[in-house]
């Protein structure tokens, strides 16, 4: 079982942890991490994008003019793609993105892009974050503290002021065991996880 540093919110390493093999040190597979991130970027689209074809362009009905001894090339309507003003020739339509990937697929993913992060070093626990006060300030320290940018930040349900205080740092996304995704955790530098998150974490998903 990999073993890993447990600091305080001054930066300061105060025991250790051994995290669970079952989440945080299963065989990467690199292969469904891509699909869950695929999955996960396709799924976010609208899909709501739309042009008009030459069929739904309104007017155009009339041949602009006779079909020879003008001198210019034949057209039969004003809304041709060539014309302006005319229909898009494959003109994007309302579609759906949804790629779905099985329960089973989405845990491998996440539990591999976890163990990455354990073995990059990129994952750090902290004792907790119980904040007296909603303040930006602190949080920041706290992040200056631990030497860490870009940082998602996973906490427990009892760390709502944490939350609170970091939605105005920038380059920081906080996140309870609930919400954590394969994006997200590859996305940012460092994975910063409370002690209760991380149990949590082991609890779900072992």
């Amino acid at each position: 079982m990999a073993n890993v540093s447990v600091f305080n919110l001054e930066g300061n390493e105060v025991g250790t942890l051994e995290l669970n093999d079952a989440v945080f040190g299963v065989e990467v597979n690199e292969h469904l991490v891509h699909m869950a991130v695929v999955a996960q970027l396709a799924n976010k689209r609208q899909g709501t994008q739309k042009a008009k074809t030459r069929s739904e362009v309104s007017g155009g009905g009339k041949k602009p003019w006779r079909q020879k001894g003008t001198g210019h090339a034949r057209q039969g309507s004003t809304r041709a793609p060539q014309w302006t003003g005319g229909g898009v020739v494959f003109a994007p339509t309302p579609r759906d993105y949804t790629i779905r990937l099985n329960k089973k697929e989405k845990r491998a993913a996440l539990k591999s892009a976890l163990t990455s992060r354990v073995n990059e070093n990129k994952f750090i626990v902290v004792e907790a974050m119980n904040f007296d006060e909603i303040k930006t300030k602190k949080f920041v320290e706290v992040m200056n503290n631990l030497k860490v940018n870009k940082a998602l930040v996973v906490l427990d349900e009892a760390c709502d002021k944490a939350v609170l205080s970091a939605r105005n740092v920038a380059d920081v996304k906080t996140a309870s065991v609930s919400t954590i995704n394969v994006y997200d955790i590859l996305k940012y530098n460092t994975v910063v996880a409370t002690k209760a998150a991380v149990a949590s974490i082991e609890e779900v998903y072992a």
